[in-house]
């Protein structure tokens, strides 16, 4: 390929100092939020960058692409593209790399993390001993739900679907998903209707990938369908669940919890979600552990690396 010896590379978004290092020790890296004007920043510039680097959380967008006339690859970490505008990168034949598969496990801990924390209230109860109310005998801690030989409902059942599925068989829990079509390679039951598998799971699992073609998947009717003894767990998008939706089955008891590490509007949280008990509220850590961000910022650098070198990529996003 006909590639300079030090391509420039454009950050869009904030990124760890540890792969920021690793890309500058390879290419002339520029960010755009350094720029005071980042649009006037792209229009002066913008020609020079062969690639973008950025996160599942920014992104790239449209406009930014129409700004960046030589671009040819993009370099995600993370495994969400919904951010980044893929229609305009098939068209105009520009590589787009993730990091898939690296980060399953850890999503699927996560997952079974929100799922006994909300079943179970121990972040409640942790208020509970911590506000000393064990000690002072003010009123019994109310008892939990159990999980062993629960149903678990998994909507979505791609790379990390399956791990969650594989959780599941050490607690002995039933498990069906929903998906757009079946996986002919999986044992577990298919459920072609969402609310179906609503209305028998006692926990719902979202890992389904974000979108126009999933917003509000999980609305009103669908919580509805779980019913005021079932979980509602969100390790997907934001935008999967209708927020709005969920506020006011949980506050009108209309579902007995929800687990959420991903939310529509982030880092905003909808205040009523900080005031109830039967919420567990994580800021989209799933798979934020020293070990799984070294290994995908290892693979975003692995992707621009065998792009500049043979023109394809390890991991390319569809």
């Amino acid at each position: 390929m006909n590639t300079p010896e030090r391509p420039a590379i454009l950050r869009v978004g904030g990124l760890s100092p540890i792969l920021v290092n690793r890309l500058r020790e390879r290419y002339e890296l520029a960010a755009l939020d350094d720029a005071a004007d980042p649009a006037a920043f792209l229009a002066e510039q913008g020609a020079r960058f062969v690639g973008v680097v950025t996160s599942a959380l920014c992104g790239v967008s449209a406009e930014q692409m129409a700004s960046l006339p030589n671009l040819r690859v993009i370099s995600c970490f993370g495994v969400g593209v919904d951010k980044i505008a893929m229609d305009v990168a098939r068209a105009r034949g520009i590589a787009v790399g993730y990091t898939p598969d690296i980060l399953n496990d850890c999503v699927a801990d996560i997952a079974f993390a929100l799922l006994l924390d909300v079943a179970r209230a121990t972040p409640e109860a942790d208020r509970y001993v911590r506000s000393g109310q064990w000690t002072q005998q003010v009123s019994r801690f109310h008892p939990g739900r159990k999980v062993s030989g629960a149903r678990l409902g998994i909507v979505g059942m791609g790379r990390i679907g399956k791990t969650i599925a594989r959780r599941a068989l050490g607690f002995e829990m039933g498990v069906r998903y929903h998906a757009r079509h079946a996986v002919a390679e999986v044992s577990w039951g298919y459920e072609p209707s969402l609310l179906e598998l609503a209305r028998w799971a006692d926990f719902l699992v979202a890992i389904t990938a974000g979108g126009p073609e999933t917003r509000h998947l999980i609305d009103a009717v669908v919580l509805d369908a779980l019913g005021p003894r079932g979980f509602l767990i969100n390790v997907s998008r934001g935008s999967v669940v209708d927020e709005d939706a969920l506020v006011r089955a949980l506050a009108e008891k209309k579902i007995a919890g929800a687990g959420l590490d991903v939310f529509a509007d982030e880092p905003h949280v909808p205040q009523a979600l900080l005031s109830m008990d039967n919420v567990v509220l994580l800021p989209h850590i799933a798979s934020s552990t020293e070990e799984t961000r070294l290994a995908m910022a290892q693979r975003v650098v692995d992707n621009l690396d065998l792009f500049f070198a043979e023109g394809r990529l390890i991991s390319a996003a569809a």
